[in-house]
């Protein structure tokens, strides 16, 4: 597809929601895949060699790995004894911060279901997103430090998420800053979101017959995405849309040193499909494996409702992020 003839938004959802509804079966596992570790150490001298290895690694297969990234393990840990502190409240507690889908925020537990899948995704999310929190965070008394913890990390993940970017500012031939500004937390108008989930157990009497996925295939709607992941506790697979027909997945293992990056939808159109954004799922596991609950954290670097999404060869009209998420919503959540 050249430039003069560009793929209208509404379609290119539709394609995307097309493909998802493919990737429900469960394939095979491959080793043979490498997702790749590179090292954010010395940023500011090595960024070129740096810039040059992540689109190295996010052109070949959208996912990568980094380390030496700067974000401190301790903080790393509290973030998840945070979370999970949250997710042991009961229920009818947490219902007091509903999700809201317009904002991306709040609490809801198997209230995602993905085309890939048909069926509701095993787990519940809590979604921070600065501009619009009014009235959804626990009280201090009901779960202290939550809010100045979380706030933190989230500050944390904006930094880094905002480097890795400004790597592929420059090998795309934007200003270094692009999609800093693009991201600027300090606008009414942002909407990253840092999400903490929780898989539920396995409970014993589903233990013989897994057919349900804890996460379905799917990709993800933003630019970039920080993924924390706690030892022992995997299940993350990968299968990139250049070899979707055969289904092959790749299993990420997780590593406290490591923080798992992965391009999104919203990053793929933004660099004229240069960038691809990959499928990825969360199995389940295998008699034998860990039955336990899983957790993870997420950060979603989601450009500003009122950034202009436009590649540099324009193979796509232009769109604002936040008309570009709200019709990938829909898409996503549209009967089919």
């Amino acid at each position: 597809m050249t430039s003069d003839s560009p793929v209208s938004p509404t379609a290119s959802a539709q394609s995307e929601l097309v493909k998802e509804s493919r990737m429900g079966a469960l394939g095979s596992e491959t080793g043979q895949r490498e997702i790749r570790r590179i090292s954010l150490a010395d940023y500011e001298q090595r960024k070129a060699q740096i810039a040059d290895e992540l689109w190295s690694a996010a052109v070949d297969v959208g996912f990568f790995q980094i380390v030496d990234h700067g974000i401190d393990l301790a903080a790393v840990r509290e973030a998840f004894a945070t979370s999970e502190r949250f997710f042991a409240l009961p229920d009818a507690v947490k219902a007091q911060w509903p999700h809201q889908k317009a904002n991306n925020v709040g609490w809801e537990t198997k209230a995602q279901v993905r085309p890939s899948t048909g069926t509701p995704d095993q787990k519940e999310s809590y979604q921070i997103t600065r501009p619009h929190m009014a009235g959804l965070w626990p009280s201090e008394a009901e779960l202290p430090g939550f809010k100045a913890t979380m706030l933190a990390f989230e500050a944390d993940c904006w930094a880094l998420g905002m480097k890795v970017l400004s790597c592929f500012a420059d090998k795309l031939g934007f200003a270094s800053d692009f999609f800093t500004g693009a991201h600027d937390p300090a606008s009414p108008e942002y909407q990253s979101t840092l999400r903490l989930l929780h898989y539920y157990a396995i409970p014993p009497e589903a233990q013989a017959h897994l057919d349900l996925w804890r996460a379905g295939a799917h990709t993800d709607f933003d630019c970039l995405t920080l993924l924390f992941q706690r030892p022992g506790q995997g299940g993350l697979q990968v299968c990139p849309g250049k070899e979707m027909d055969s289904q092959a997945w790749t299993s990420v293992e997780p590593d406290e040193a490591a923080i798992t990056c992965n391009i999104g939808d919203m990053l793929m159109r933004w660099s004229d499909d240069l960038l691809p954004s990959n499928f990825h799922r969360v199995k389940n596991p295998q008699p034998g494996e860990y039955m336990g609950p899983r957790y993870s954290v997420a950060f979603f670097c989601q450009a500003n409702r009122d950034a202009v999404i436009e590649g540099p060869a324009k193979k796509y009209p232009a769109i604002t992020a936040g008309d570009y998420l709200r019709q990938r919503v829909a898409a996503n959540f549209k009967p089919y």
